[in-house]
C-alpha cells in the first residue's frame, strides 16, 4: 500500500505527470515526427528526474575538488547561492554561510561575503551578513561584496577587497562543490590563491526502487549541473578560466 501511495504521488505531481503527458501524446500522435519527438522528450525529463543520472551529472563537478586536510589562508570568502525576494537566503547560500561560519569559529579568519542583488532586489551579502551578526560574528570581522552579479564579479570585487582592506593573497573559497570547478577557476585567473572548501554536496550514490521514480527535487540538481556545465563552456570561451 505504501509503495503504491509512493508510486501515485511520484507521477501526478511534476516532472512525472509531464513524462506521463509526453507518453500519452506520443502513444496518440500519428504523425511520425511528433510521436518520436513526445517519446524523447518523455525520456529525457524521466532520466534528468531520477537520482542515478543525477549523481552521473554531478559527481564529476563535486569530485574536482576535496575538503583540504589542512586549512590555511588569510580569509574565508562565502559566495552567494541566491536569496529570496523576502529577504530569506535561498538553501545553497545557506549551507555555503553555515560552513563558512563554522570555519570562522575554527580559524578566526576574516569572512568575506560575496553576492549582489543580479535578479533580485536584495543584495545576498547583505543578508548573510545579518546572519552572520546574529550568530555572534563580530561586524569588524566581516566584509561583504554587494555588487557583484555573477562568479567573474565575485572573484574581480573580492579580489579588489583583499588588495585594499585586507592585504591578503590567499583565501579560503566556499561555494557549493557543483560551483567549484569554474570558482577556483575564475578566482585565480582574478590573481588569488586558492583553498576550495566545497560545501552544499548533491551526489548520493546508494540507491533504492525509489531513487528509479521522478522527483522535482532531483529534476532540479539535475538542471543545476547541466547549468553548470554550460556556465563552464561559456566561461572558457569567453577567456575567464
Amino acid at each position: 500500500m505504501f509503495f503504491l501511495k509512493k508510486l501515485i504521488s511520484y507521477f501526478i505531481l511534476p516532472p512525472g505527470i509531464y513524462v506521463i503527458a509526453f507518453l500519452f501524446i506520443s502513444f496518440l500522435s500519428k504523425g511520425k515526427f511528433l510521436r518520436r519527438f513526445a517519446l524523447l522528450c518523455a525520456l529525457s525529463l524521466y532520466l534528468i528526474s531520477v537520482e542515478p543520472i543525477k549523481d552521473l551529472l554531478i559527481y564529476p563537478l563535486e569530485n574536482y575538488y576535496k575538503k583540504p586536510e589542512v586549512l590555511k589562508g588569510d580569509a574565508i570568502v562565502v559566495l552567494g547561492g541566491g536569496v529570496y525576494n523576502n529577504g530569506r537566503l535561498k538553501a545553497s547560500s545557506f549551507k555555503r554561510l553555515i560552513t563558512g561560519f563554522l570555519l570562522y569559529k575554527e580559524l578566526k579568519k576574516p569572512i568575506i561575503l560575496s553576492g549582489g542583488a543580479s535578479i533580485n532586489v536584495i543584495p545576498e551579502a547583505k543578508v548573510m551578513k545579518e546572519l552572520l551578526r546574529s550568530f555572534g560574528v563580530p561586524e569588524e570581522d566581516i566584509y561583504t561584496d554587494v555588487r557583484s552579479r555573477d562568479t567573474f564579479e565575485n572573484a574581480k570585487f573580492v579580489k579588489e577587497m583583499c588588495e585594499k582592506l585586507l592585504k591578503c593573497k590567499e583565501v579560503i573559497l566556499v561555494t557549493s562543490g557543483f560551483h567549484m570547478p569554474r570558482a577556483v577557476g575564475v578566482f585565480k585567473k582574478a590573481g588569488l590563491e586558492v583553498i576550495p572548501y566545497p560545501t552544499d554536496l548533491k551526489f548520493e550514490g546508494k540507491y533504492n526502487v525509489y531513487s528509479l521514480f521522478p522527483k522535482y527535487s532531483v529534476f532540479y540538481d539535475s538542471s543545476i549541473a547541466i547549468r553548470e556545465y554550460i556556465g563552464l563552456l561559456f566561461y572558457k570561451l569567453k577567456g575567464l578560466l
